[in-house]
C-alpha cells in the first residue's frame, strides 16, 4: 500500500477551524463513498493551530487523475469542496487554485 502526505493551511479564526473540525466530525456520506471509490484505504487529517497535514494510503487501483476526474464529475464532491473552501486557505507556495499540497518525505527511521 502506498502512502501520500499533504499539507493544507485553515483560515486562522478560531470559530471557522471549529466549525470545520465539526464538518469533520460527520463527513457527508457520499464524500466518503466517492474517497473509497478512489482506491483510498485509509485517510487521516491531523490539525495543529491553522495547519493541516492528511495522510493518505492508496491501493493500486489509486491514480490521482482518477480522483481528479471522479471529483469533477461528482457534484456531491463539488459541493463539499465549495463549502471547504470558506474554512482552508492555500498555502503560500501553493498555485492559483492548488488546495492539498502532495509533501516530500525527506526522512524515514
Amino acid at each position: 500500500m502506498k502512502k501520500h502526505c499533504f499539507a493544507l493551511d485553515l483560515v486562522d479564526n478560531a470559530n471557522l477551524i471549529e466549525e470545520y473540525k465539526a464538518y469533520h466530525r460527520a463527513v457527508w456520506p457520499e464524500i466518503i463513498k466517492s474517497i473509497k471509490d478512489s482506491g483510498i484505504e485509509d485517510l487521516e487529517i491531523f490539525q495543529v493551530g491553522n495547519r493541516l497535514f492528511m495522510i493518505m494510503k492508496v491501493n493500486e487501483s489509486f491514480s490521482f487523475e482518477k480522483k481528479n476526474d471522479m471529483d469533477a464529475n461528482n457534484p456531491k464532491v463539488q459541493e463539499w469542496e465549495t463549502l471547504m473552501w470558506k474554512y482552508q486557505q492555500a498555502l503560500p507556495i501553493a498555485k492559483k487554485g492548488e488546495k492539498w499540497m502532495l509533501m516530500e518525505k525527506i526522512f524515514q527511521l
